[in-house]
């Protein structure tokens, strides 16, 4: 696969119907794991929706260094907690 899409491309008719069966399965626990996951760790929702509030804010040429600098803030953690806090009142 040579470039972005790709995946976009993938024909899962190529699939046997038990491969099929197996791959929907797979999408369905995946799915429910990763709910549990998010549902069992709220600050996701924080950090995630605080990161994007700074990009739509800030629109930064380069994406790449804006999140590299955002998630590796020594303070990152303070601020996620006070907006926790925030949110439980």
């Amino acid at each position: 696969m040579s470039g972005k899409g790709d995946l976009a491309k993938l024909d899962v008719g190529v699939l046997t119907a038990d491969q099929q069966e197996k791959l929907r399965q797979f999408k369905i626990k995946t799915r429910i794991n990763n709910e549990k996951y998010l549902r069992s760790h709220p600050e996701m929702e924080v950090l995630i929706g605080d990161f994007l509030r700074d990009v739509l804010l800030k629109r930064p040429a380069d994406i790449r260094d804006f999140a590299a600098d955002h998630f590796t803030n020594p303070d990152l953690h303070v601020l996620i907690g006070s907006k926790m806090e925030g949110n439980m009142e």
